[in-house]
Formats: C-alpha cells, structure tokens, sequence
C-alpha cells in the first residue's frame, strides 16, 4: 500500500514480516499467505460470467476502503490447515518505510539511471573509459551491469559502424577503379596511399588531444578521396605512355612520376591550405571543425611525404605480379586499345 509522503519524490510503503515460528504452530503455511495477498490486493481474475451478447470479468479484490491504508490488513485472515481462519495480524509484525514513488526499469531489469556532464574540452570517449575505469575498481558484483544510454549509446554504435562505414567506402573506390582501368591489380596500387592518410590522421588527432570523434571520421573519409589523386596522376599517365609508347613498366612510371610531380603537389597544396583555416579556426562552433581540419591536414602532410616514393614501387610490384599470374595461369594479355591521330 503506497501513499504520498511530503516529499514529492518519496512515498511510504508497508512492509509485511511473518513470524515463521507463530505461522507454523498456528499451521498456517506461507503459500496460503501469499495466496490471501494476492487476493486482496492483486487484483486477480477468478470467474468469467458468459452473457448473450457479451462476456464480464469477475475481479477479486478488496473493497476500496481497505485498500486506503495499512488499517485494510487488519481485515485479511488466512485459513490454516485445520480449516480455521487465522487474523493476518496475529502471525505478521507491519512496518511502514519510504519507498520511491516510481520504479525505473530498462528492459526487463530495475535499472537506476546516472547522468554526468562533460568539462569544457572533455570528450565522451574519454569520460566513457573513466566510468569503466571506476567500476572495475568498484568491483561490483555480477548481477549488476551497466550499460550506456541516449548520447553515448548513439556514440559507441556510432563507433562500432565506423570500420563497416570505411570498408565499404575502399571496396566501392577498388570497383569503380577497376572498371576505369580494366585491371585486378593497379586499384590495389592507388588505394596503397590509404593507410598513409589514415596514420597521419591519427597522429595529428593524438597531438593534437582531439578524440576520433564523427567529425573527425568525417575527415578519414574525405581523405580517401583526396589523398588517392596522387596515385591516380601517375597510374593514370604511366598506363597510358605504356600503350602508346611502348615502355617499359619502369620507366614508365619514371617518367609519370616527373611529369605529374607538379601537378600533384599543386592539387595537394590547394587541398592543404583549403583544411587550414578549420584546422587553426576559432570561435562558434571551432569544436566541429578542429578535429576535421587537423585530421585532413595531418593526412595530407603525412601521405605527400610518403606517397610520392611507395607509388612507384607498389605500382612495379603490382606490375610483376601482375605478369606472374599470367605466366602461372597463363593467362592471355589483356586488350590494348587502338589509337589513331588524325589531322
């Protein structure tokens, strides 16, 4: 039985204990107590009467002026073995307690909900290791779990979809690539830039103190379309002076490599000032664009300086390899395109 107490957020509840001893001798057992609760205050059906149109629900319960206040258990007896009804009052000691006025539950499970603000500069992430942290020094015992909810669930399924989200957008660029060139091979050698991007990234967002955050995340993606351009410059030209000058796979991309130097560090350069000002940026809402300027800024530091020596070599090895398999498979050569000038 709860009534409201004086505090708006605390009630009062009553707390039944049997005497055990006194039920026993009395032989009243504890299911036959249960039973006379359940009946008075459960609010269980017991009877269905069939009309000719309709069908009612017979309910038992207490009369509702046993159900205002404890006084109400005065009026319960329950029967003992021997058929005699037993006042509930002569084997149960009643206890008045507060009790909260609503009982939270998540799922199935009482569940008690904590909230925590972020300082200024702090990072969910981080406040997420901390709370993890504290409970294993807590050691709290196993029937208990805890578990994110609203803003931080949304950021750890946010984080579990970022290796999906990623994987799907290199598997989208290798078939677009391999279509584009007509090869297995060479989309494998301008996605090598990748990783490059990404490490540089990283470091920067770890120099900087910034979290991986969607923003940031944001910044790896779009790095995954800048940072293959450089590759793409010299694949692209050393294909073609393969063709149609009938070069070797060296000195072809020898000579792509010398003749798209200039192009390459114009376009990595455009891109570079251009994440600047975000990466330096102050102000409203500089919380948002740091961390995607930094981690574009970082990897295009990072890949220029690599990118323009690992391509060559990725792309002769992926050349052999290439020749390889069509010497162990034997494999024909693949169709060379005809071209013809006129004027």
């Amino acid at each position: 039985v709860d009534v409201n107490s004086d505090q708006s957020d605390r009630g009062i509840e009553t707390l039944i204990t049997i005497d055990r001893d006194m039920a026993s001798q009395l032989g009243v057992r504890m299911n036959a107590i249960d039973q006379a609760l359940n009946n008075g205050f459960a609010q269980g059906q017991v009877a269905t009467i069939y009309g000719d149109i309709n069908q009612y629900f017979v309910i038992m319960e207490l009369q509702p002026q046993y159900l205002e206040g404890p006084e109400g258990l005065n009026s319960i007896y329950v029967k003992s073995t021997s058929g005699e009804l037993v006042p509930l009052m002569t084997i149960a000691k009643v206890e008045t307690s507060n009790t909260p006025l609503a009982v939270r539950h998540q799922g199935q499970f009482v569940a008690t909900t904590i909230s925590f603000n972020l300082p200024l500069g702090g990072s969910l992430s981080n406040a997420q290791k901390a709370i993890q942290k504290t409970l294993d020094e807590l050691n709290v015992p196993t029937e208990i779990h805890g578990s994110m909810q609203g803003t931080a669930k949304l950021f750890n399924d946010s984080q579990k979809s970022q290796p999906i989200l990623i994987l799907t957008a290199i598997v989208a660029i290798y078939i677009v690539l391999g279509m584009l060139y007509e090869s297995y091979v060479h989309p494998l050698t301008i996605l090598s830039t990748i990783p490059t991007a990404g490490v540089g990234a990283l470091v920067a967002l770890e120099i900087t103190g910034l979290p991986l955050s969607i923003i940031a995340l944001i910044g790896l993606i779009l790095l995954i379309g800048i940072v293959k351009k450089n590759a793409i410059m010299m694949v692209d030209f050393a294909l073609e002076v393969e063709r149609s000058e009938n070069l070797s796979s060296q000195d072809a991309i020898f000579k792509a490599c010398i003749m798209r130097f200039r192009p390459i560090m114009m376009t990595t350069m455009a891109a570079l000032l251009g994440a600047v000002p975000l990466a330096i940026g102050f102000g409203e809402g500089a919380e948002l664009r740091r961390p995607l300027g930094i981690s574009v800024v970082g990897g295009l530091l990072f890949s220029q300086m690599l990118t323009l020596y690992t391509t060559p070599i990725v792309y002769l090895y992926m050349d052999r390899f290439s020749a390889w398999c069509r010497r162990k498979f034997k494999l024909s050569e693949p169709l060379q395109a005809l071209h013809s000038e006129t004027g």
